[in-house]
């Protein structure tokens, strides 16, 4: 029996509204209506969801300080790497005989795995 449940994947940035722009640019997600609350502070997480509701709410966090290390978690995106890379994504690792995906960073560095449409 399960202890816990997933509920939302939250990513820390330091500019966390442009990182909220960009991931909602990739993935076709909007930032999400805050039922007639009105502007949210800008100092605020910026939570984003895919409008389908297929995919998980993202919440994009405001964060001092700049990524140092290997992501411990990351996401795993299907998407045309060069599509990704246009859009401002790094090429961090090629894909290659060991390995059916790429390793891309967002433009805070974030790593992610982007997998071809025609291989998934």
């Amino acid at each position: 029996m399960a202890i816990a449940r997933f509920k939302d994947l939250c990513l820390d940035a330091a500019d966390h509204q442009a990182q909220a722009d960009w991931w909602c640019a990739v993935l076709g997600y909007v930032r999400r209506d805050h039922d007639g609350e009105g502007d949210r502070d800008p100092s605020w997480p910026v939570p984003i969801e895919d409008p389908s509701g297929a995919g998980p709410l993202i919440w994009v966090n405001p964060v001092p300080e700049p990524k140092t290390v290997k992501n411990r978690m990351h996401v795993d995106v299907v998407g045309d790497r060069d599509a990704l890379l246009a859009a401002g994504a790094t090429l961090v690792l090629a894909r290659g005989e060991d390995r059916r995906w790429d390793v891309l960073a967002d433009p805070e560095g974030n790593e992610f795995c982007a997998f071809d449409p025609c291989e998934v």
